[in-house]
């Protein structure tokens, strides 16, 4: 079975330990939730996935279909099938939607894409999305508000159809109807060759993507994993609670 997996994943920045261990398994066909509090470590954990050379990998492995993937450049982690979303999308000034997808979807796939199988794709994105055609002729990003900015990424997930997806707080200053709209495109995806890591701080968004499991990240480290009702009980509860366990296991 296809997977994305995470082993003894230990991470700095600056001389400072920011994950410290971590174990994850996401296999095809299921979206796992990520959550924790603020500083556990998530987003550090969507950057190095991604590639950011500002982080320090100590030790660990993250295999993707078993292969480790730390020593490749991002733009070779998205050809094996790796899509990010981040919780701040860059503004990219003078390249329109439209030809950032072509020239994606061209370097993922290694061949030439027909113009009327890319203008298939756009259209059936477009329409999932609520989007007007008048979009693609935006350059990426500019001028965008933070709703948008979330739907370009979860259309350019829906055209480039990556094998794992890993979602960095895609909810993030979304109003409740643009939020739907996102969880719709997400779920689009759902289906045996398709695997999501959906990292987020509230269960809201939970209550339209619902996972298959749940993380909860405490300290830089996993400490606890289960159902959708895990997500349930850090609402009602908080995460003081899984912060003892954090120190339980130290």
């Amino acid at each position: 079975m296809s997977q994305l997996e995470i082993r003894d994943l230990w991470v700095s920045i600056d001389g400072e330990m920011i994950l410290k261990g971590v174990n994850l398994r996401v296999p095809s066909g299921e979206v796992h939730a990520l959550m924790g509090p603020n500083g556990a470590g998530k987003s550090t954990l969507g950057k190095v996935l991604a590639g950011d050379p500002e982080y320090t990998v100590e030790r660990g492995e993250v295999l993707l279909d078993g292969e480790n993937i730390l020593d490749l450049s991002p733009d070779e982690r998205a050809k094996k099938g790796l899509f990010l979303a981040f919780q701040y999308p860059v503004e990219v000034p003078g390249v329109t939607i439209a030809n950032f997808l072509r020239l994606a979807l061209q370097a993922k796939t290694g061949q030439e894409v027909s113009v009327a199988e890319f203008w298939q794709r756009l259209q059936e994105a477009l329409k999932l999305l609520d989007w007007d055609e008048s979009y693609l002729t935006r350059y990426l990003n500019e001028g965008f508000s933070g709703g948008e900015k979330k739907r370009n990424e979860i259309l350019q997930l829906l055209v480039l159809r990556p094998s794992f997806a890993v979602l960095d707080e895609t909810d993030s200053g979304l109003d409740i109807d643009a939020l739907k709209v996102v969880a719709r495109g997400v779920n689009a995806m759902r289906g045996p060759e398709f695997g999501a890591l959906v990292i987020t701080h509230y269960q809201r968004l939970l209550n339209y993507i619902v996972p298959d499991r749940v993380h909860v990240m405490v300290d830089g480290r996993v400490v606890t994993s289960g159902g959708p009702e895990l997500a349930l009980e850090l609402e009602n509860r908080g995460y003081d609670w899984v912060k003892e366990l954090a120190k339980e296991a130290r």
